[in-house]
Protein backbone atom coordinates (compact mmCIF):
# COMPACT_ATOMS: atom_id res chain seq x y z
CA UNK A 1 0.00 0.00 0.00
CA UNK A 2 1.01 3.11 -0.80
CA UNK A 3 0.56 5.16 2.19
CA UNK A 4 0.33 4.34 6.31
CA UNK A 5 -2.94 5.83 6.21
CA UNK A 6 -6.24 3.52 5.55
CA UNK A 7 -9.01 6.66 5.50
CA UNK A 8 -9.53 10.14 5.57
CA UNK A 9 -12.76 12.52 5.54
CA UNK A 10 -12.22 15.81 3.44
CA UNK A 11 -14.32 18.56 2.58
CA UNK A 12 -14.35 21.26 -0.29
CA UNK A 13 -16.49 22.60 -2.59
CA UNK A 14 -17.41 20.09 -4.62
CA UNK A 15 -17.49 16.25 -4.40
CA UNK A 16 -14.26 15.69 -7.28
CA UNK A 17 -12.23 18.34 -5.55
CA UNK A 18 -12.60 16.60 -2.24
CA UNK A 19 -11.88 13.50 -3.67
CA UNK A 20 -8.92 14.71 -5.30
CA UNK A 21 -7.38 16.33 -1.97
CA UNK A 22 -8.06 13.02 -0.10
CA UNK A 23 -6.05 11.05 -2.42
CA UNK A 24 -3.09 14.04 -2.61
CA UNK A 25 -3.58 13.18 1.36
CA UNK A 26 -3.48 9.30 1.20
CA UNK A 27 -0.76 9.30 -1.62
CA UNK A 28 -3.23 6.97 -3.85
CA UNK A 29 -4.80 6.98 -6.67
CA UNK A 30 -7.87 6.71 -7.46
CA UNK A 31 -8.41 2.69 -8.08
CA UNK A 32 -7.07 2.25 -4.97
CA UNK A 33 -9.47 3.65 -2.62
CA UNK A 34 -13.26 3.10 -2.20
CA UNK A 35 -15.11 6.59 -1.66
CA UNK A 36 -18.25 7.47 0.36
CA UNK A 37 -19.69 10.39 -0.34
CA UNK A 38 -20.81 12.26 3.11
CA UNK A 39 -22.43 15.52 2.15
CA UNK A 40 -22.25 15.97 -1.27
CA UNK A 41 -22.75 20.13 -0.58
CA UNK A 42 -24.83 22.63 -1.93
CA UNK A 43 -24.06 25.79 -3.60
CA UNK A 44 -26.80 28.03 -1.72
CA UNK A 45 -28.08 31.01 -2.95
CA UNK A 46 -26.08 33.79 -3.64
CA UNK A 47 -23.84 31.56 -1.55
CA UNK A 48 -25.93 31.71 1.60
CA UNK A 49 -26.87 28.09 3.13
CA UNK A 50 -23.74 26.97 0.83
CA UNK A 51 -22.44 23.98 2.20
CA UNK A 52 -19.19 22.13 1.23
CA UNK A 53 -18.86 18.64 -0.07
CA UNK A 54 -17.59 15.86 2.29
CA UNK A 55 -16.59 12.60 1.27
CA UNK A 56 -14.49 9.74 3.46
CA UNK A 57 -11.88 7.49 1.44
CA UNK A 58 -11.04 4.60 2.62
CA UNK A 59 -7.84 2.70 1.17
CA UNK A 60 -8.48 -0.87 -0.26
CA UNK A 61 -6.08 -3.72 0.12
CA UNK A 62 -3.90 -4.47 -2.51
CA UNK A 63 -5.39 -7.26 -5.09
CA UNK A 64 -7.03 -8.22 -8.58
CA UNK A 65 -9.43 -5.26 -9.62
CA UNK A 66 -12.03 -8.17 -9.41
CA UNK A 67 -11.90 -8.31 -5.41
CA UNK A 68 -12.34 -4.56 -5.02
CA UNK A 69 -15.82 -3.48 -4.81
CA UNK A 70 -15.31 0.71 -4.97
CA UNK A 71 -17.39 3.28 -5.88
CA UNK A 72 -14.00 3.94 -7.79
CA UNK A 73 -13.16 1.16 -9.51
CA UNK A 74 -12.62 2.77 -13.10
CA UNK A 75 -10.88 1.58 -15.93
CA UNK A 76 -8.99 5.15 -17.11
CA UNK A 77 -8.05 5.69 -20.82
CA UNK A 78 -4.98 4.27 -21.22
CA UNK A 79 -4.65 1.79 -18.75
CA UNK A 80 -4.16 -1.82 -19.38
CA UNK A 81 -6.91 -4.07 -18.84
CA UNK A 82 -5.82 -7.04 -16.95
CA UNK A 83 -6.65 -10.83 -17.73
CA UNK A 84 -10.20 -11.47 -17.25
CA UNK A 85 -11.17 -14.70 -16.13
CA UNK A 86 -13.01 -17.15 -18.78
CA UNK A 87 -16.61 -16.02 -19.52
CA UNK A 88 -18.76 -18.56 -20.62
CA UNK A 89 -22.48 -17.92 -22.24
CA UNK A 90 -25.46 -20.02 -23.65
CA UNK A 91 -25.41 -20.20 -27.48
CA UNK A 92 -26.00 -17.19 -30.15
CA UNK A 93 -29.31 -17.88 -31.04
CA UNK A 94 -29.20 -15.84 -34.40
CA UNK A 95 -25.50 -16.61 -36.01
CA UNK A 96 -26.21 -14.04 -38.60
CA UNK A 97 -27.45 -11.10 -36.43
CA UNK A 98 -24.10 -12.10 -34.40
CA UNK A 99 -22.08 -12.26 -37.22
CA UNK A 100 -23.37 -8.90 -38.58
CA UNK A 101 -22.58 -7.20 -35.12
CA UNK A 102 -19.30 -8.88 -35.05
CA UNK A 103 -18.28 -7.15 -37.90
CA UNK A 104 -19.90 -3.82 -37.81
CA UNK A 105 -17.72 -3.71 -34.46
CA UNK A 106 -14.57 -5.49 -35.85
CA UNK A 107 -14.92 -2.41 -38.50
CA UNK A 108 -15.43 0.30 -35.60
CA UNK A 109 -11.92 -0.79 -34.04
CA UNK A 110 -10.09 -1.12 -37.46
CA UNK A 111 -10.70 2.62 -38.16
CA UNK A 112 -9.57 3.28 -34.58
CA UNK A 113 -6.34 1.59 -35.55
CA UNK A 114 -6.80 -0.30 -32.05
CA UNK A 115 -5.61 -4.27 -32.67
CA UNK A 116 -8.37 -6.42 -31.16
CA UNK A 117 -10.69 -9.37 -31.97
CA UNK A 118 -14.32 -9.47 -30.94
CA UNK A 119 -16.12 -12.48 -29.80
CA UNK A 120 -19.66 -13.12 -29.66
CA UNK A 121 -21.97 -15.16 -26.86
CA UNK A 122 -25.11 -14.49 -24.32
CA UNK A 123 -25.28 -12.24 -22.08
CA UNK A 124 -26.36 -14.64 -18.98
CA UNK A 125 -23.77 -13.53 -16.53
CA UNK A 126 -24.85 -9.72 -17.14
CA UNK A 127 -28.86 -10.86 -17.09
CA UNK A 128 -30.81 -10.35 -13.80
CA UNK A 129 -33.14 -12.88 -12.62
CA UNK A 130 -35.96 -13.17 -15.15
CA UNK A 131 -34.54 -11.37 -17.92
CA UNK A 132 -33.53 -12.52 -20.81
CA UNK A 133 -29.61 -12.32 -22.17
CA UNK A 134 -28.39 -10.34 -24.32
CA UNK A 135 -25.89 -10.48 -27.36
CA UNK A 136 -22.46 -9.44 -25.71
CA UNK A 137 -19.44 -8.38 -28.19
CA UNK A 138 -16.79 -8.95 -25.97
CA UNK A 139 -13.35 -7.23 -27.55
CA UNK A 140 -10.48 -8.94 -26.71
CA UNK A 141 -7.08 -7.66 -27.49
CA UNK A 142 -3.67 -5.83 -25.14
CA UNK A 143 -3.83 -3.06 -24.09
CA UNK A 144 -7.48 -2.23 -24.47
CA UNK A 145 -7.94 0.26 -21.74
CA UNK A 146 -8.62 3.13 -24.02
CA UNK A 147 -11.88 1.47 -25.45
CA UNK A 148 -13.23 1.60 -21.95
CA UNK A 149 -12.46 5.45 -20.84
CA UNK A 150 -12.60 7.14 -17.36
CA UNK A 151 -15.68 5.49 -15.78
CA UNK A 152 -16.75 3.81 -18.88
CA UNK A 153 -17.64 6.31 -21.12
CA UNK A 154 -15.89 5.15 -24.30
CA UNK A 155 -17.11 1.62 -23.78
CA UNK A 156 -20.83 3.26 -23.63
CA UNK A 157 -19.89 5.56 -27.13
CA UNK A 158 -18.77 2.34 -28.60
CA UNK A 159 -21.82 0.44 -27.69
CA UNK A 160 -24.66 3.09 -28.84
CA UNK A 161 -22.61 3.37 -32.03
CA UNK A 162 -22.50 0.18 -32.58
CA UNK A 163 -26.16 -0.45 -32.22
CA UNK A 164 -26.96 2.61 -34.17
CA UNK A 165 -25.53 1.01 -36.93
CA UNK A 166 -27.49 -2.39 -36.04
CA UNK A 167 -30.46 -0.46 -36.08
CA UNK A 168 -29.76 1.00 -39.84
CA UNK A 169 -29.10 -2.61 -41.16
CA UNK A 170 -32.06 -4.70 -39.47
CA UNK A 171 -34.52 -1.64 -39.33
CA UNK A 172 -35.20 -1.91 -35.72
CA UNK A 173 -33.31 -1.83 -32.43
CA UNK A 174 -31.25 -4.67 -31.05
CA UNK A 175 -29.94 -4.55 -27.48
CA UNK A 176 -26.49 -5.47 -28.00
CA UNK A 177 -24.16 -5.27 -25.36
CA UNK A 178 -20.26 -4.82 -26.52
CA UNK A 179 -17.86 -5.08 -23.66
CA UNK A 180 -14.03 -5.24 -23.37
CA UNK A 181 -12.17 -8.46 -21.94
CA UNK A 182 -15.15 -9.08 -19.55
CA UNK A 183 -15.20 -5.56 -17.87
CA UNK A 184 -18.67 -5.26 -17.55
CA UNK A 185 -18.99 -8.71 -15.93
CA UNK A 186 -16.12 -7.64 -12.98
CA UNK A 187 -17.60 -4.51 -12.80
CA UNK A 188 -21.38 -5.89 -11.83
CA UNK A 189 -19.29 -8.33 -9.50
CA UNK A 190 -17.55 -5.31 -7.92
CA UNK A 191 -21.14 -3.01 -7.86
CA UNK A 192 -23.13 -5.93 -6.31
CA UNK A 193 -19.80 -6.38 -3.47
CA UNK A 194 -19.89 -2.81 -2.75
CA UNK A 195 -24.17 -2.52 -2.38
CA UNK A 196 -23.93 -5.42 0.29
CA UNK A 197 -21.30 -3.88 1.79
CA UNK A 198 -22.65 -0.70 2.03
CA UNK A 199 -26.06 -1.89 3.16
CA UNK A 200 -24.16 -3.74 5.54
CA UNK A 201 -23.22 -0.30 6.83
CA UNK A 202 -26.53 1.41 7.07
CA UNK A 203 -28.22 -1.44 8.79
CA UNK A 204 -25.74 -1.42 11.64
CA UNK A 205 -25.47 2.30 11.78
CA UNK A 206 -28.91 3.65 10.75
CA UNK A 207 -27.34 6.38 9.00
CA UNK A 208 -27.31 6.67 4.96
CA UNK A 209 -24.63 6.37 2.68
CA UNK A 210 -24.89 8.38 -0.73
CA UNK A 211 -22.61 6.22 -3.37
CA UNK A 212 -20.28 8.57 -6.17
CA UNK A 213 -22.35 9.31 -9.24
CA UNK A 214 -22.51 6.61 -11.39
CA UNK A 215 -24.60 6.35 -14.80
CA UNK A 216 -27.69 4.51 -15.34
CA UNK A 217 -26.84 1.07 -15.78
CA UNK A 218 -24.78 0.91 -13.05
CA UNK A 219 -27.32 2.33 -10.72
CA UNK A 220 -29.33 -0.45 -11.68
CA UNK A 221 -27.41 -3.18 -10.28
CA UNK A 222 -27.39 -1.37 -7.27
CA UNK A 223 -31.27 -0.99 -6.62
CA UNK A 224 -31.89 -4.70 -8.15
CA UNK A 225 -28.99 -6.03 -5.73
CA UNK A 226 -30.42 -4.23 -2.21
CA UNK A 227 -34.58 -4.31 -3.76
CA UNK A 228 -35.54 -7.70 -1.56
CA UNK A 229 -32.79 -6.28 1.49
CA UNK A 230 -34.56 -6.56 5.12
CA UNK A 231 -33.56 -3.78 6.20
CA UNK A 232 -32.35 -0.93 3.84
CA UNK A 233 -34.11 0.55 0.93
CA UNK A 234 -32.36 2.98 -2.07
CA UNK A 235 -33.17 5.73 -4.59
CA UNK A 236 -31.40 7.89 -6.88
CA UNK A 237 -30.64 11.47 -6.20
CA UNK A 238 -29.78 14.67 -8.00
CA UNK A 239 -29.65 14.87 -11.88
CA UNK A 240 -27.69 13.88 -15.02
CA UNK A 241 -24.52 12.72 -14.83
CA UNK A 242 -24.38 13.80 -10.91
CA UNK A 243 -27.03 11.29 -10.01
CA UNK A 244 -26.51 9.12 -6.92
CA UNK A 245 -27.61 5.64 -5.51
CA UNK A 246 -28.31 6.98 -1.57
CA UNK A 247 -29.10 3.96 0.34
CA UNK A 248 -31.34 4.24 3.95
CA UNK A 249 -32.69 2.44 6.96
CA UNK A 250 -36.05 1.55 6.23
Amino acid sequence: MASEKESVEVSAKTVEEAIERGLSELGLTRDQVEVEVVNPGRSGVLGIGAEDAQVRLVAVPDGPPTDVGSTLVEEEAGTPVPPAEPVTGSEVPDPEIAQMASDLLQGLLDLMKVRAQVQTRMGDDLAEEGEEPALILDVTGNDLGILIGRRGETLRALQYMTRLMMSRELERWEPVIVDVESYRVRRRRSLRQLANRMADRVAFSQQRVVLEAMPPNERRIIHIALRNHPQVTTKSIGEGDNRKVTILPK
